[in-house]
């Protein structure tokens, strides 16, 4: 039987390298016995930061993952945060060239103070001042703007005025009657010719400030002669122009002109101010859904005509709206008729329609009658009639027109009638 020995090993060398472990261990004892004795005398933040540093060469010398796990994360945070910044970059780059492709797509750019004063400066330039008029001007212009609440064209219009003689006379004019200054500016006037001669900019400055005036004043047909020769190119504030001839063409129910402008005034944002943009919206959503011979329109007609008599109108252009309004109100109760007619004409066919067995309900039947079932036309020839008639039919009229309308259509129908019957 054979014993199993185990294999023989090196005891010897074993030993030896021990014993080279063990005496290198104590060399290291022995250099750290020695740093710390000449450490010893050593205190404040030197020795804080030397015990500091021997613990991080301890972690990464006995850890050396740590110091691999945070290399890691350092590299980790430092990727995203360049992703970041890229996507930021990128962002931004977008919203600048949208910003810019909505600018350079628009038919027209807002004009700033500095750039009215800058047109300015150009027309008396044109117009031969010198140097140091010009400047004059322009402190003076800038000076209107810091002392006042006056906005950039009224600042243009005051300081034109006090350079150019034909602007001077129709400012002081339109300050207190713009009506009247609007009329000077008929082409039959020596006015007129005046103002021709004059550089671009102060001749549609001027127009665009008269024509506002006469636009915060309800005269709107005043206004739309002095709009008509400015352009949105050669004016000094097209914003201005746009939004308050955009509002005349509005309350005079032009709607293809007045959506013309207030969508043009839209294609641009900002530069401009912000009353504009939004009342600007609400006029297009108004004029929007706007149908001819609609009860919209004859409302809208009736206020025009109530407008006209309160500033004490009460000529032509009137007669001809009211003779508008007659008329379509006579051509709308017309054709609400006709469609009550056939209604009762369906209901009558409906009701004596054959059917199947059964005894319908009483109600039903038609009644007996020798009549060919025609009825008679009303004659609308006589329009004056209306205001003729007795109150009491009248009122039981009014009535019967107006019981399916909704509120504020009837109220301005009535008011409208009221006022009739007093002229």
């Amino acid at each position: 039987m054979r014993t199993f020995a185990p294999p023989n090993r090196d005891h010897s060398s074993r030993d030896q390298s021990s014993q080279d472990r063990s005496g290198q261990d104590r060399s290291g004892q022995d250099r750290s016995g020695q740093d710390r004795s000449g450490r010893a005398g050593q205190t404040g933040p030197h020795r804080r930061s030397d015990h500091a540093d021997a613990r991080v060469v301890a972690i990464a010398t006995a850890r050396p993952g740590v110091a691999s796990r945070f290399d890691e994360s350092f590299r980790r945070r430092l990727r995203w945060g360049l992703i970041a910044a890229v996507v930021f970059v990128v962002w931004l780059g977008v919203c600048i060239s949208f910003a810019s492709a909505e600018s350079s797509d628009a038919s027209w750019s807002p004009a700033g103070p500095q750039t009215i004063s800058d047109d300015f400066s150009k027309a008396l330039s044109d117009a031969g001042f010198d140097d140091g008029v010009i400047d004059e001007a322009r402190v003076g212009f800038q000076r209107r703007l810091d002392d006042s609440v006056a906005d950039p064209l009224d600042a243009f219009v005051a300081s034109a005025a006090e350079h150019f003689a034909p602007v001077d006379a129709l400012y002081r004019n339109g300050l207190s009657d713009p009506a009247a200054a609007a009329g000077e500016l008929d082409p039959s006037k020596r006015q007129y010719a005046e103002m021709q001669d004059l550089p671009v900019a102060v001749r549609t400055g001027f127009q665009t400030w008269l024509g506002r005036e006469l636009v915060r004043r309800n005269l709107f047909d005043e206004a739309l002669p002095v709009f008509a020769e400015v352009d949105v190119e050669t004016c000094v504030d097209p914003a201005s122009l746009l939004f308050h001839r955009g509002t005349c063409y509005h309350a005079m129910l032009m709607k293809k002109e007045a959506l013309r402008d207030l969508r043009q005034l839209l294609e641009v944002t900002q530069g401009y101010p912000r009353r504009y943009e939004r009342t600007a919206k609400l006029l297009v959503a108004d004029l929007k859904p706007l149908k001819e011979d609609s009860l919209d329109e004859i409302s809208r007609l009736m206020t025009d005509v109530t407008r006209r008599l309160d500033l004490g109108r009460a000529g032509e252009k009137v007669d001809r709206r009211e003779e508008e309004v007659i008329e379509k109100l006579s051509k709308l109760i017309e054709d609400l008729e006709k469609q009550q007619q056939q209604q009762q004409q369906q209901m009558a066919s409906g009701g004596g329609g054959g059917g199947g067995g059964g005894n319908p309900m009483q109600d039903s039947v038609p009644g007996g009658g020798s009549g060919n079932g025609d009825v008679d036309k009303k004659s609308l020839e006589n329009k004056n009639a209306w205001g003729n008639l007795p109150p009491a039919e009248r009122k039981e009229a009014l009535q019967d027109m107006f019981q399916d309308l909704p509120t504020h259509h009837r109220d301005a129908i009535e008011a409208y009638f009221r006022k009739m019957a007093k002229q």
